[in-house]
């Protein structure tokens, strides 16, 4: 540029400018420091070979430091705006290269297999996307941890330990980022990730493989609760085919046995047998009913045979099939008024009492007051049949009307089937009531029916 200004004798004015975009270039492809050497070269040009006297230093002269001046500030600016936008530019690279990087793990996730550990699989995908040196996930819910690349000795748990410490921290020395995996209220595990890795795309990345193993958890809850679901009802089929099969020698059974006693001519010992036979052939029929009872109330096969029903009258008459029980309790029958009514199915209504009160003698002390309560209020008909006895714990007060279901306590120390109370439920159910228990040690067990107000005029 020298020499063809100095050739062509272009004036001071226009070569000054043209050594400055000079400069500009330099500032905006190198930097501050080249664009530095560029100016006090321009510098020495101007002064050698534009500026008066020609070909002779002059520092001293004003407009050579003027000159100097404007060009290092030019070359400051640019190299500064320069370095901001480059740096900009990276940062956005980086910020576009780990959206896809995401976007790429979002998409592979949802391919991963629920019926497998996600660990293991989240673990490989982060390693080979994000060039990750090591990966680390700890799954709570499975209580395993994974890793992928090269982990020091001493760094075994480093991810079942940030989970425990239940704190995400970062250190920048070693590139190593460490996050809790939360999903809903509380955390389902830890992510340590070895990388050269933005902070806020391993909070995304985080979160990501918290949503996996969350789905993970949730598919591996409906596949146990589908599994229990069909178990339970082939069993209840199986059941209600032999109850069904049951049925037709169980009465011939019964006959049988009611007959040789009708006829008489027994020794004491052929009578006392063919009792027994006739009092268990009667209980066999009675748990073939309910099972047939029950596989028709949960396939809403049954149609409700409604009437208007007093209730202290139905109580009387359930106590009275049970004469031979009463010496082992003592009961008590409290209905608030003697000619309370409920629209409802008497046989089916009859059934829940008769299982209440069953259950509350086979329950309770020997000795101890059995209650039967009965009332009304504005919204519902209230029974309950109140014992003192064994407690029910807290966790079994729900699962006792499952169908089968005893808990621990009771199944190996009263006899049973785990049927009656599910049948009660599912007659409750029918009238669009519900039942429920209370347990304490101290105030004993009751058990509660409640049927709406409604159930006494329609149905």
């Amino acid at each position: 540029m020298t020499y063809f200004g100095f050739v062509l004798h272009i004036n001071l004015l226009t070569i000054s400018l043209l050594y400055l975009l000079i400069v500009v270039a330099v500032a905006s492809h190198l930097g501050f420091w080249p664009a530095s050497l560029i100016s006090l070269l321009a510098v020495a040009c101007l002064d050698f070979f534009f500026l008066p006297p020609i070909f002779h230093f002059d520092v001293a002269d004003p407009q050579d430091w003027v000159a100097l001046a404007t060009f290092e500030v030019t070359a400051l600016t640019i190299s500064r705006l320069h370095g901001r936008e480059m740096r900009v530019a990276r940062e956005a690279a980086r910020h576009r290269a780990g959206m896809e990087q995401l976007y790429e793990l979002s998409r592979n996730s949802l391919l991963l297999d629920l019926r497998q550990p996600q660990g293991p699989q989240l673990a490989v995908l982060i390693h080979r996307i994000f060039n990750a040196r090591a990966v680390a996930l700890y799954d709570a819910n499975l209580s395993r941890q994974d890793r992928m690349g090269d982990w020091e000795a001493g760094e075994e748990d480093l991810a079942r330990e940030c989970y425990l410490r239940d704190a995400s921290q970062d250190d920048a020395s070693t590139q190593t980022w460490q996050r809790i995996l939360r999903a809903g209220p509380g955390p389902v595990g830890a992510l340590v990730v070895r990388g050269k890795l933005n902070p806020l795309v391993v909070d995304a990345l985080a979160s990501l493989a918290a949503i996996a193993i969350d789905r993970h958890q949730w598919f591996d809850k409906e596949e146990r609760t589908e599994t229990a679901k069909k178990g339970e009802q082939l069993r209840a089929t199986v059941m209600d085919a032999l109850a069904h099969e049951f049925k037709t020698p169980l009465t011939a059974v019964q006959t049988a046995s009611s007959g040789l006693l009708e006829l008489g001519g027994l020794t004491e010992p052929q009578r006392d047998l063919v009792t027994l036979i006739d009092g268990e052939a009667v209980r066999l029929n009675k748990l073939c009913t309910q099972l047939l009872k029950t596989a028709k109330l949960e396939a809403k096969q049954t149609g409700l045979e409604t009437a208007d029903v007093n209730l202290f009258d139905l109580v009387s008459e359930v106590l009275a099939g049970h004469p031979g029980e009463a010496e082992r309790n003592s009961i008590q029958v409290a209905v608030e008024d003697r000619s309370l009514t409920v629209r409802a199915d008497r046989e089916l209504l009859a059934m829940i009492l008769t299982q209440y009160i069953d259950n509350a003698r086979k329950y309770s002390t020997p000795g101890t007051l059995i209650e039967i309560h009965a009332r009304a209020s504005h919204s519902e008909i209230l029974i309950s049949v109140h014992n003192f006895g064994s407690m029910i714990r807290i966790e079994d007060r729900e699962r006792i009307f499952e169908r089968f279901y005893r808990s621990t306590e009771s199944k190996d120390a009263v006899p049973g089937t785990g049927i009656g109370l599910s049948v009660v439920r599912k007659a409750a159910e029918a009238h669009h009531g519900h039942v429920w228990v209370i347990s304490d040690n101290k105030e004993g067990t009751t058990f509660f029916l409640s049927l709406p107000i409604d159930a006494r005029r329609t149905h």
